[in-house]
């Protein structure tokens, strides 16, 4: 029991060490009693109005992103029995785009529906994903087949949509890249309670994703209801994948590599998996972005691109490994 515990804390301890350097680093560096000064809104001044109005929700952002791609990861992880599932790499994340775009490019002045819509459309492709890999039973190797093929068509409809939209097209590719920039409190208030609500559902029914993990048949034995608990974990990845996608664009791999890192480390337990997930979440995506926007100074890359180049190898790494 000790040994979880410390992992959580050493966790706890990365996530806000993130927090604290993506709020200091930047264009203009900000000390710690700046930063202090400001929460308890005692700071005036240009760098009480940069930490206010940019570095902070900003930086809240990436880490409520952190929390719902990484517990949307583990959760589609336990539910879909494979290592590989994340909620870019099959198609859920895609379902998400393809409605947002559409929302985007044809309901602008819309904007509130981004979210209900991108949960339909990552709910719609998770399903049409389990039915197409049902074959009696779930194999882990039809899983990403399915979402792969899956992720082929909607990327398809995304860019049918942006081409046939040409001249509103911009806005739209920085989204389908995902980056944080120009993130204010209006999107601190559409993320967070998609996160709180999925991440107290999330830690209530770690028990269930624990009895999912002996398999179907003991799991049944054990009076669990297998398809209709799946069923209900995968709205709730779904929905926490789709609240990301609507505020930060198609972020991949966050949900691969933090959920499988976090098991690695901590265990296959999903009492302690779960949150392990979300403050490794925000620990990535805060330093991620912190690396993302300085490296190339005053240049800002999408923190979507980073993801990107550290992701792909290791879905490469895990493919060859689990193959």
């Amino acid at each position: 029991m000790k040994k979880p515990i410390l992992i959580l804390a050493i966790f706890i301890s990365l996530a806000c060490l993130g927090f604290f350097v993506s709020v200091i680093k930047g264009s203009v560096e900000i000390s710690l009693a700046e930063i202090f000064s400001a929460l308890f809104g005692n700071a005036s001044g240009t760098n009480a109005q940069i930490l206010n109005n940019i570095r902070l929700p900003r930086t809240i952002v990436a880490a409520l992103v952190g929390i719902n791609l990484s517990l949307s990861g583990a959760i589609l992880q336990a539910v879909m029995k494979n290592p590989l599932a994340d909620p870019h790499i099959i198609g859920i994340s895609s379902g998400a785009g393809l409605a947002g775009i559409a929302v985007m490019l044809l309901l602008p002045e819309k904007n509130w529906a981004i979210t209900p819509f991108a949960f339909l459309g990552a709910m719609s492709a998770a399903i049409l994903i389990y039915i197409l890999a049902w074959k009696n039973g779930i194999r882990p190797i039809r899983i990403i087949l399915a979402g792969v093929a899956v992720s082929a068509f909607l990327s398809a409809g995304i860019s049918s949509l942006m081409i046939l939209n040409s001249d509103k097209v911009h806005g739209a590719l920085m989204w389908m890249v995902g980056g944080l920039s120009a993130r204010s409190w209006l999107h601190v208030e559409i993320i967070l309670p998609y996160t709180i609500f999925g991440t107290l559902l999330a830690f209530i029914g770690a028990k269930y994703l624990n009895v999912l993990a002996l398999g179907d048949e003991t799991a049944k034995s054990l009076g669990l209801r297998v398809e209709f608990v799946r069923l209900i974990f995968t709205a709730l990845a779904a929905l926490l994948a789709a609240s990301a996608v609507s505020v930060v664009g198609l972020l991949g791999f966050v949900g691969l590599i933090v959920p499988h890192a976090a098991r690695l480390i901590i265990g296959s337990d999903h009492n302690f998996l779960l949150p392990a997930a979300a403050f490794l979440g925000i620990a990535t995506v805060t330093f991620s972005d912190t690396f993302a926007r300085t490296i190339f100074a005053p240049v800002e890359l999408p923190v979507g691109i980073v993801m990107a180049a550290a992701g792909a190898p290791f879905f490469l790494f895990l493919l060859r490994k689990e193959l």
